[in-house]
C-alpha cells in the first residue's frame, strides 16, 4: 500500500488548502526530479490550477485533454465510446511523456482526473524504474457548485467538441456530487486544495510550498 506523507503547514493566510497522508523518512543523499500531480474532478479547475503552477515553478506540464484534443482533430470524433477509447490512449501517453521526463531527471507537472483503480498501478511501476519524488495536489469543490460548473461549460460550448460536454450533464452528476476523487495510492506529499471559490486560492503559495518540497527532493 502506497504512502502519502503530509506537507509542513502552509501559511496561515491560505485558508483553502487541506493537507494530509502519513510520514515515511526517504534519503535525500541523491538528487532526483520531482512529479507534481494535479488532479481532481471535471470543472474543479484543477487545469488552471496546473498552468498557472508551471508558470510560478518554471516546470512544463502535460495534461490529459491537451493530449486527447491533439488526437481527436488528428483521428476525428464522434460517440462517446470513441471519446472514452482516446481518453484511455492520451493516459498511457501521458505517463510515457512524464516517465521519460522523469527518467532525464527534470521535473515536471502531470494534470488529468487520475483514478487510483487505474492509475496508481502506472505510477508505482514508474517510481519503482525511476528515483522521483511525488507531490498530489487534489483539488476539491462542493459537489452542487461542481454540477452547476458543468452545466455551465456545456452550455458555453467553450471545449474541444470531441469531449461531448452537453451528453456527460446527466452521466457525470452523481460523481460531481461527491465534490472529490480519491488521490493515487502511492508514495507522495497529499495536499487538498479547496477550489469551491477560486478567488480564496492562494496559488503563489501553493507554488511556493510546492517549490520547497522541489528544493527537497535534491
Amino acid at each position: 500500500m502506497g504512502l502519502r506523507r503530509a506537507a509542513p503547514p502552509l501559511p496561515a493566510v491560505v485558508v483553502s488548502y487541506a493537507e494530509s497522508g502519513t510520514h515515511r523518512a526517504q534519503s535525500t543523499h541523491m538528487a532526483k526530479p520531482t512529479l507534481i500531480i494535479v488532479t481532481g474532478l471535471p470543472c474543479t479547475g484543477k487545469s488552471s490550477l496546473a498552468r498557472k503552477l508551471a508558470g510560478r515553478l518554471g516546470l512544463p506540464v502535460f495534461a490529459k485533454d491537451l493530449i486527447k484534443e491533439a488526437l481527436f482533430d488528428t483521428l476525428g470524433w464522434g460517440n462517446r465510446a470513441w471519446s472514452r477509447r482516446l481518453g484511455v490512449t492520451s493516459t498511457a501517453v501521458l505517463f510515457a511523456l512524464v516517465e521519460s521526463e522523469l527518467a532525464a531527471g527534470r521535473s515536471c507537472i502531470a494534470e488529468s482526473n487520475f483514478h487510483p483503480e487505474h492509475d496508481t498501478a502506472r505510477l508505482r511501476a514508474i517510481q519503482q524504474r525511476t528515483p522521483v519524488a511525488v507531490a498530489q495536489v487534489l483539488c476539491v469543490t462542493d459537489g452542487q457548485v461542481l454540477v452547476e460548473r458543468h452545466r455551465a461549460r456545456a452550455r458555453s460550448g467553450r471545449r474541444h467538441p470531441g469531449h461531448m460536454e452537453r451528453q456527460l450533464v446527466e452521466e457525470l452528476r452523481p460523481l460531481l456530487l461527491r465534490g472529490r476523487l480519491d488521490p493515487l495510492d502511492v508514495d507522495s506529499v497529499l495536499i487538498e486544495v479547496d477550489t469551491t471559490d477560486f478567488a480564496q486560492v492562494d496559488d503563489a503559495a501553493l507554488a511556493a510550498r510546492l517549490a520547497e518540497l522541489l528544493r527537497g527532493a535534491q
